[in-house]
């Protein structure tokens, strides 16, 4: 391999990693919430969207800096998330587990058409005037923007801030005692229903930090735009393992890597095809994830 050569498939791997790690804080929000009420919140994906249209307002429109324009996208999703999970979820915790899954179709949808109405977002593809100039560097012979700099800076840091509040705060140690046991957590004195909530909560504002992210890196967004990326968050979380933090991680990483090497040495047509493919063969070889622990389930 010449040297232009190895220069592009790193350069094509680093975009990989800044395309993974915006997916690793969606899929975040899956697992989490998964490991918490064993639910899929389909809805996360438009959560990721209404948080890339606040960012967007705020640093484009309300002439907010980018840090305040994400802590805004956060504080609204977060909000949003918790509204999501008293209305439509709270209901029908205890129901069959199918009610659950059409209930979060039907606010996926509901959130995807609200907000192409003209008094909310609009239908149409807006183009996204980045708040600071694209800068590219050359550290040898590999060219770096501060864009991935940016994103790769952000997703680490709230990576370590989410394990910092899983594992020393008393709110993480509630949430990690209702994920193995919810009546055995009200027996101990936790609130399980504000237990859930604020896991909703930390999920959808890191979906929203995300969506600020992705805006500015791919400078384009409309109301159908959390679709695409929330299923493939959605399969990252499973493919690293449901329910497991690192394995989110993880599983966004591989997803990351697989679109953006496909796309970049096959057909960008192809890579979607591979990426679910992938999924398939690593569930068909360990069906409860890369990281996933097999569970004896007792009847």
């Amino acid at each position: 391999m010449g040297v232009d050569a190895l220069e592009h498939v790193i350069g094509q791997i680093i975009n990989g990693l800044q395309l993974g790690f915006m997916y690793a804080l969606i899929a975040l929000g899956y697992t989490m919430v998964y490991g918490v009420v064993k639910l899929i919140n389909f809805a996360h994906g438009d959560v990721f969207m209404v948080g890339a249209f606040v960012g967007y307002f705020g640093f484009s429109q309300w002439g907010m800096p980018v840090p305040v324009a994400v802590l805004t996208a956060m504080a609204v999703c977060a909000v949003l998330g918790v509204v999501i999970e008293k209305i439509a979820y709270r209901p029908l915790r205890y129901a069959p587990k199918i009610a659950a899954l059409i209930s979060a179709l039907g606010v996926s949808l509901f959130l995807e058409y609200f907000s192409s109405l003209k008094f909310i977002f609009g239908p149409n593809y807006r183009v996204v005037e980045r708040p600071f100039e694209e800068v590219h560097w050359q550290l040898a012979g590999i060219s770096v923007s501060n864009i991935q700099v940016m994103v790769m800076v952000v997703v680490i840091l709230m990576l370590l801030m989410l394990q910092y509040l899983l594992f020393r705060t008393k709110i993480g140690m509630a949430m990690r005692t209702v994920s193995l046991d919810h009546d055995a957590a009200r027996l101990m004195g936790v609130n399980v229903d504000s237990v859930i909530s604020a896991t909703f909560a930390i999920g959808s504002a890191l979906a929203a930090a995300g969506g600020v992210l992705y805006a500015i890196a791919y400078p384009q967004i409309q109301p159908f735009m959390g679709i695409m990326p929330g299923l493939k968050a959605f399969t990252a979380a499973v493919l690293g393992g449901i329910g497991i933090i690192p394995g989110a991680v993880l599983g966004a990483l591989i997803m990351g890597q697989v679109e953006t090497l496909t796309a970049a040495f096959l057909s960008s047509q192809l890579r979607d095809a591979i990426a679910f493919g992938i999924l398939i063969l690593v569930l068909l070889v360990r069906p409860c994830g890369i990281l996933g622990k097999t569970e004896t389930e007792k009847v």
